[in-house]
């Protein structure tokens, strides 16, 4: 599985993320920084990487139908956001991608549940 970590994610997600032997790249390391949501999102399914945000913008499966990607997550942490609930709320994303498909879907993570987004 591919990941593509929006700007709003530092480097310790990447860490866990390749800890676990995911492939993981970054808006930041690409120089997108500032970038349109929808080129951010476009790179993503031209590279067939699911993308991984904190923006509540992606959550909206009107304008970002997740059928049409290899997947979005929205981690929703706090509005203080603390590295240790964003570090749980990717590590209950992990352990659920082990048995969940994420091509085609939203998946809005918290450090307790996930919620996915699925068409009527």
């Amino acid at each position: 599985m591919k990941f593509k970590l929006d700007e709003n994610l530092g480097f310790t997600i990447v860490e866990v993320l390749k800890e676990h032997n995911y492939d993981v790249s970054t808006i930041y390391e690409q120089k997108l920084n500032s970038a349109p949501d929808k080129k951010v999102i476009d790179i993503c399914h031209e590279e067939g990487r699911c993308l991984i945000t904190l923006d509540l913008d992606f959550a909206n499966p009107f304008i970002y139908p997740p059928e049409n990607y290899s997947g979005i997550v929205v981690l929703r942490v706090s509005r203080k956001i603390k590295l240790e609930e964003l570090i749980q709320a990717t590590k209950t994303f992990i352990e659920a991608i082990k048995t969940n498909k994420i091509i085609g879907n939203l998946w809005i993570v918290s450090s307790e549940r996930i919620r996915i987004y699925q068409r009527n």
